[in-house]
């Protein structure tokens, strides 16, 4: 059974071609009944002071004498560590289900003197603890590594350091008793541009607790939407699926271009359970194809409606939670009855 308004959405679409020789009509989970409304998420903190994280450079760090080194990170990750507990409180109070953990949570963990790394596994048992609560709670929990992750890169060096930080980031979401699936999903761009071949490689290389963990994000500079698309066919790793990028990379003026639905659906075909395909929503600040994010989101694809998971990429973070839940999620609701 489809929900409200998905029929007239297909029915607009199998007239039209899908991107990547994909036909909207045979794709089986198009429509798949999700739950009554998506699941919006928090990204790494707050516009409040109410969840925010500590950090060090790596310039302070290596100015310490050696003996201070390792307490003045236990210190650190120990206080962040109850950070991350109270996040998900906050996601709690705020009904809350899904929270994107910042990936600089513990600085320094993949230095080469490890000593970052054998702290966390001494803090091992707290950390599942966090994980435990995460599940009790019903809390999805993700991470989005950032932009030195870049597997698709000419240089060797670049490509071995990349997976290095993709592994430091697969085993602390192993001390947090989180599963290696997408459900705890470690998000990435697809990197380098015209490096198509070079990324499958190194995906389908990859170890099985990094890559089944690992998702791709398409963005509006090196990978297009159906370009990252043909990447997840080859490799069997998600799409996450960014309208904002998409709009911004193709230059649209419409979140309703029939190509947004076109590829939310085709994104939603890569995810081996479809109750978990994840996008992202943003606005552009001063115009539409604006790269830079506002403030709030005032603005939503209307394929959005059947998002199971909606990652929430605004200024006013938990401000811009309320502001979809009291404009738009009010209004698919009344749409529903």
């Amino acid at each position: 059974m489809a929900r409200p308004n998905q029929l007239t959405n297909m029915s607009a679409l199998q007239a039209s071609l899908s991107l990547s020789g994909i036909e909207i009509n045979k794709l089986p989970n198009a429509k798949k009944l999700q739950q009554a409304a998506p699941f919006l998420g928090l990204v790494c903190i707050t516009s409040s002071k109410q969840v925010r994280y500590r950090t060090i450079t790596r310039t302070r760090y290596l100015k310490l004498p050696e003996e201070q080194q390792k307490s003045t990170l236990e210190e650190l990750y120990r206080d962040n560590l109850q950070r991350l507990d109270k996040a998900l409180s906050f996601c709690q109070e705020q009904d809350l289900r899904l929270y994107r953990m910042p990936c600089g949570l513990f600085p320094l963990c993949d230095l080469e003197d490890e000593i970052g790394a054998s702290l966390l596994e001494e803090m091992s048992a707290d950390l599942a603890k966090i994980g435990q609560r995460a599940a009790k709670l019903g809390i999805r929990m993700v991470l989005h590594p950032d932009q030195f992750v870049v597997l698709s890169s000419d240089s060797p060096a670049i490509v071995a350091t990349s997976i290095k930080i993709l592994e430091r980031h697969a085993r602390t979401l192993d001390l947090l008793s989180l599963p290696r699936s997408s459900w705890s999903l470690m998000n990435i761009h697809g990197g380098k541009s015209q490096r198509t071949k070079q990324l499958v490689q190194v995906i389908s290389e990859l170890p099985e607790f990094i890559k089944s963990r690992l998702t791709l994000e398409n963005d509006e500079h090196a990978y297009s939407a159906s370009e990252i698309l043909s990447v997840c066919q080859q490799t069997s790793i998600p799409l996450v699926f960014d309208a904002h990028h998409h709009v911004c990379r193709e230059k649209l003026d419409s979140y309703d271009d029939k190509s947004v639905a076109e590829m939310f659906y085709a994104a939603r075909e890569t995810w081996a359970n479809p109750d978990w395909q994840l996008v992202h929503i943003s606005n552009g600040e001063e115009a539409f194809q604006d790269r830079k994010h506002s403030n709030l989101i005032t603005d939503m694809p209307s394929v959005y409606r059947e998002a199971p998971w909606i990652e929430v990429e605004a200024k006013q973070k938990e401000e811009a939670i309320a502001y979809l839940r009291s404009n738009w999620l009010v209004k698919i609701g009344s749409q529903s009855e």
